[in-house]
């Protein structure tokens, strides 16, 4: 004979689990987030330091793209990035 339980203690139990599971998969997935959100950041930043030089570039005649790609270079690498994104469009 099976122990019935009422639909309200049923309903808690249904409720803590599912937190309980949201819980370890947020502590399992900390790590990976924190690395993307500091890659979007650097990203961020590289695309605004992208503008800054095709602000300034823009009085001698040079620009790069904007694009993704671009942005991710210049905000991992900062600085060095966008030289090294000068140069590849120079030589290529």
């Amino acid at each position: 004979m099976p122990i019935a339980i009422p639909e309200s203690v049923a309903t808690v139990i249904v409720i803590v689990v599912c937190v309980l599971l949201l819980w370890l998969l947020l502590t399992i997935l900390r790590l990976p987030l924190k690395l993307i959100f500091k890659l979007l950041l650097n990203m961020l930043s590289g695309l605004v330091l992208l503008f800054v030089f095709n602000f300034i570039g823009g009085f001698f005649d040079f620009e790069l793209g904007i694009n993704a790609v671009n942005a991710l270079v210049a905000g991992v690498l900062g600085i060095p990035g966008v030289i090294l994104l000068v140069l590849v469009q120079n030589f290529i």
